[in-house]
């Protein structure tokens, strides 16, 4: 079954009704985004490989593209995949640099897990030269727009220069503007995107498909119908998803 593409509104949109209609827990919904991201890259690089990865690095924004990331960790180590982390922002950053709620509670469970995470502001090119046979993009996703930051853009250039095996994007490349498909400026070029719920409308622009490689739409365990609905919901102005879109701006998928 074909799944409609969706603009940075109607995810917003779409995960406010599994939040406040259907009663999904928000960390539940990233749960699953990761959960799938993690088989998915598990399964394309054994089919391309003929093994397992022995080593993973994830890179992990302060949104909660980045709690998706830690996610992804997660489930990578419990398969016995060895899981590298470096996160932009401290644990207890200040306010404005600090993590997302839900990617706090997920970056929480790493730690309590064991993971050490690495937090690096910007680049270091020895933790870079070990990133193994996988680096994951887990900087920005959907809810971006505008211009990369210093620290973001800094991390994305180092991303694309870096040669891995297989390079996965956790939503969309960060950089990449979810409903024009241009970068903003760069985003990395990457074999995977992993991206949730639903195909992005920017991912038809022939810039984007130069970055995005091969596309795999995750579920991430609402209802098939819900994308109908919230796309009924828009072509309809004055009704109350078009509001909600207006006056719900906070999202799973929405990063500073």
């Amino acid at each position: 079954m074909s799944i409609h593409a969706l603009t940075r509104d109607e995810v917003r949109e779409l995960d406010r009704i599994a939040i406040e209609e259907l009663g999904i827990p928000g960390v539940v919904l990233m749960e699953n985004a990761g959960r799938g991201a993690a088989e998915a890259l598990l399964a394309a690089f054994q089919l391309a490989h003929g093994r397992a990865p022995r080593v993973v690095s994830i890179v992990c924004g302060r949104g909660n593209n980045g709690g998706d990331g830690y996610v992804v960790a997660r489930h990578l180590r419990a398969r016995g995949v060895e899981v590298r982390v470096a996160s932009l922002c401290p644990g207890d950053a200040l306010p404005g640099d600090a993590l997302s709620g839900d990617a706090r509670t997920m970056r929480t469970i790493c730690e309590r897990s064991g993971f050490a995470i690495a937090t690096l502001a910007r680049p270091d090119p020895r933790w870079l030269d070990a990133v193994g046979d996988v680096w994951v993009d887990g900087i920005l996703g959907t809810g971006f727009r505008g211009e990369l930051r210093d620290d973001a853009l800094a991390w994305v250039r180092a991303l694309d220069a870096c040669r891995a095996p297989l390079r996965v994007a956790l939503d969309l490349p960060s950089g990449l503007d979810a409903d024009l498909g241009v970068a903003r400026p760069i985003a990395p070029h990457v074999d995977l995107t992993t991206t949730f719920a639903a195909p992005k409308v920017g991912f038809a622009t022939a810039e984007a498909r130069a970055h995005l490689g091969r596309v795999e739409v995750i579920s991430i365990g609402t209802p098939p119908e819900l994308v109908e609905r919230v796309l009924e919901s828009k072509r309809r102005p004055g009704t109350q998803g078009a509001e909600a879109a207006t006056h719900h701006p906070t999202s799973i998928r929405e990063e500073s």
